[in-house]
């Protein structure tokens, strides 16, 4: 991409590289032109953001989870088509009628929107647009208006008779979420419901109550049905029981229970509902197959036997005292009609209604009418989506510039005139705030790329009661670390919200924080080498200790049992001698070192001091300074997912900025008065009296070796 020619770009420099200024609507409408490689970021992530998600929504067009550049410019090239000055994108948030460009269909179709909007707000005309107006959805579909969702309610009419037909749609189908909140019906639910109501209607002129064919019973048909239909397997048994004793004359022994049967029901109480009795067959099985209405039944059947009797059998047949296979097959004949009517049954809701008013719906004109109403809301659906449009420019005019700040340009961080969207929150720990506090989701993943970031990283855990925890890196750039900061320790996380979360450390990657810590820090490691060694001399000791005591008295019959070695005098004076040539040795040295500085001019004794200081110190302390040299934001953000298009510098300056260290308030009276500070000890100056003793001693008697 090329610059444009004619349009004078200003950048600012800050974080080691230009940065471009983007200040008014000028800048917005020659964004495009803007070559890329000027831009900070050339992707960012939708999540992890302290950014308004459903504005990242909208700019995400595509739905792939990243703001891409493309994206970028065509919602600023949008907005300034929409705006009649690009300038209000700096302004407050808020858009008035006045604001919007109607010079085409679109612009017209979105200022009639606004206008409407307003109206249905109740605001008045010359008032802003803002993006909490459009939050309460109900407030702008109201259900007394058409709102473009092809959803019919109740409230849409005043024919009262629609209003009753619409209610009892969705009683009987659930009816779909109009953009009001109410229920209502739309063209679908509309036919899917008169399909319902004509079947039902054809179903129940298919079973008109002249037809004897269905109806052998008339009204009693219902109850005659329901009594044949109670026995019907129980008889169908017995017939088919009786024919195969017919077939074969010794299989009715084996089709009527055993003795043993009747044995296991004589020492218990036996009613009629009692489900082994039920289980036996209706009568005695036998060839001539006549079921006996009378005497001779299985008690648990008797009552149901003689409802079909009274009901069916009386009715159709006469009085009867037995039941032939015939008479049975004669009688399921005569009920099958009615059986089968009630088969093709539609199975909806719709007969809660009753016949009555389903034939009064069908005969009217009700869906001829919802039709019209159905077809008026979807005229106007272009309102629906000119209200998203309106949404999307406040959105945009509220948050686009604040997105632009912290993606072409990083003004926001390295101008500090507010958090930048990435930065999460603040993190108090060690008696220090960070403010370079990011959300991570995989903090083992994101250390990987972070570490060539040179800052010094902490990852932290933050648990708030009936919040999912939450994961964070936060870079310490200023200050020392005296103490160890190892996963366990503690601290409080402020988020963006203002809320605290408890944040434990759970990883550590060590970096150099300052040129001051790193002067001092060969002689911290020298002071805790000797203490380690001091530790491991004092353990062995004891361990020793602890080794003789524990043989006890056997050690001591040991000893008394072995004859004891005489002294060696000539040993122990060679391990004299070379003591005393160690102590020569270093005494020569000492005193050597004594002279020489003592031989200097005053001035050049601090100078001496500075440069063995800076010998021992200056390694450290350049490393550190290279280190803190390429401390890299670019690392920390690529981790999460971020295209950073440049090195952001974190300076040793800024990166102080970035880290707070504890500091009396100005004007705070200090006590030094500590009653349980340690008592100073003259030790140190003991020992320093006596170095210099002792050379001064060595010098007098042996003279100066270098004269």
């Amino acid at each position: 991409m090329t610059q444009s020619i004619g349009y004078k770009w200003r950048f600012f420099r800050s974080g080691g590289f230009d940065q471009v200024v983007l200040s008014n609507g000028a800048d917005l409408q020659h964004l495009a032109s803007l070559d890329q490689k000027l831009w900070t970021v050339l992707n960012c992530p939708t999540k992890g953001l302290e950014f308004d998600a459903a504005t990242t929504a909208l700019l995400d067009t595509d739905g792939d989870g990243q703001i891409r550049v493309p994206e970028i410019l065509a919602a600023v090239r949008w907005c300034c088509a929409r705006l009649r000055d690009a300038d209000l994108m700096f302004a407050e948030p808020g858009i008035l009628l006045s604001a919007l460009e109607d010079g085409d269909a679109e612009g017209q179709a979105l200022k009639a929107a606004a206008e409407r909007v307003l109206n249905y707000l109740g605001k008045p005309a010359n008032a802003a647009l803002q993006v909490s107006d459009f939050l309460d959805t109900t407030k702008l579909y109201a259900a007394d208006h058409f709102n473009g969702d092809g959803v019919v309610v109740g409230a849409l009419t005043q024919d009262s008779e629609l209003q009753q037909l619409l209610a009892d749609m969705v009683t009987a189908l659930g009816g779909v979420a109009d953009r009001s909140g109410l229920m209502g019906i739309n063209q679908a639910l509309l036919d899917q419901f008169y399909q319902q109501a004509n079947a039902v209607v054809a179903w129940y002129a298919a079973g008109q109550a002249s037809d004897q064919a269905i109806w052998p019973l008339s009204d009693n048909t219902a109850a005659a049905v329901a009594a044949y239909e109670r026995v019907q397997s129980k008889v169908d048994d017995y017939f088919v029981r009786c024919r195969l004793a017919a077939f074969d004359p010794r299989a009715a022994a084996s089709l009527n229970p055993e003795l043993t049967v009747y044995g296991s029901l004589a020492n218990r109480n036996i009613a009629s509902l009692d489900s082994e009795l039920s289980a036996l067959p209706l009568a005695t099985i036998s060839a001539d197959a006549k079921l006996p209405l009378a005497s001779g039944l299985n008690p648990a059947w008797a009552s149901a036997i003689a409802a079909l009797h009274s009901e069916v059998i009386e009715p159709l047949l006469g009085k009867r005292e037995e039941l032939s296979a015939d008479d049975w097959a004669q009688i399921g004949a005569v009920l099958t009609p009615w059986r089968s009517w009630q088969a093709q049954k539609p199975q909806n809701n719709l007969h809660a209604l009753g016949l009555e008013r389903i034939q009064a719906i069908v005969s009217g004109d009700g869906q001829a009418k919802l039709s019209v109403l159905i077809a008026d809301d979807l005229a106007i659906t272009s309102f629906a989506e000119n209200v998203q449009a309106l949404e999307r420019l406040c959105r945009y005019q509220r948050d686009l510039v604040t997105l632009l700040r912290n993606y072409v340009s990083l003004s926001d961080f390295y101008q500090r005139r507010g958090k930048a969207i990435f930065q999460a929150g603040t993190l108090y720990i060690d008696q220090r705030s960070c403010e370079l506090v990011m959300q991570v989701n995989d903090p083992a993943k994101h250390a990987s790329t972070a570490s060539f970031s040179g800052c010094y990283l902490l990852y932290c855990q933050c648990t708030r009661k009936g919040e999912s925890p939450l994961q964070i890196v936060a870079a310490l750039t200023a200050g020392d670390v005296d103490y160890s900061m190892a996963a366990g320790r503690n601290g409080i996380f402020y988020d963006r919200q203002g809320r605290d979360w408890t944040a434990t450390v759970t990883k550590v990657v060590a970096q150099p924080i300052s040129i001051r810590q790193a002067f001092w820090s060969p002689y911290k490691r020298l002071a805790a080498f000797i203490e380690g060694q001091l530790n491991k001399f004092a353990a062995s000791r004891d361990k020793d200790i602890e080794a003789k005591t524990s043989t006890g008295v056997s050690g001591v019959a040991a000893t008394k049992a072995d004859a004891k070695p005489a002294f060696d005098i000539a040993k122990f004076a060679g391990i004299f001698a070379a003591i005393g040539l160690a102590v020569g040795a270093i005494g020569t040295a000492l005193a050597a070192l004594a002279s020489g500085f003592f031989a200097l001019s005053i001035w050049q004794m601090p100078l001496v001091i500075f440069g063995a200081m800076l010998l021992v110190s200056g390694p450290s302390m350049l490393m550190a300074a290279m280190t803190l040299r390429r401390r890299n934001l670019g690392p920390l953000l690529d981790a999460n997912g971020w295209a950073i298009n440049t090195r952001a510098i974190i300076n040793i300056p800024f990166g102080g900025s970035l880290t707070g260290v504890a500091e009396l308030p100005k004007g705070a009276q200090r006590s030094m008065v500590d009653p349980y500070a340690p008592k100073p000890k003259p030790w140190g100056l003991i020992m320093v009296v006596a170095v210099a003793a002792a050379a001064a001693g060595y010098l007098w008697w042996f003279g100066n070796p270098f004269m």
